[in-house]
């Protein structure tokens, strides 16, 4: 992956977000979605969480549930 190419977020009605940029995820159970992105660590808290869709390879991630908060760390 070029890494280069940064980092998208897009949340649909706070039930849907498709996120580019992302290198790995670090964490996921169904309130909290935890990914490394290409801008940092970012959080995702909720509930009903599920992956339809994870390719690392090009970077992107779609998930689908209930989407409370969204937050980036640097740390």
């Amino acid at each position: 992956m070029d890494e280069n190419t940064g980092s998208n977020i897009i949340i649909e009605d706070r039930v849907k977000l498709t996120a580019t940029g992302v290198i790995d995820v670090d964490s996921f159970d169904n309130e909290n979605v935890i990914l490394a992105t290409q801008l940092g660590t970012l959080i995702v808290k909720g509930a009903n969480f599920r992956i339809n869709k994870l390719n690392v390879d090009v970077g992107e991630l779609i998930i689908e549930g209930e989407i409370d908060s969204i937050l980036y760390s640097d740390g």
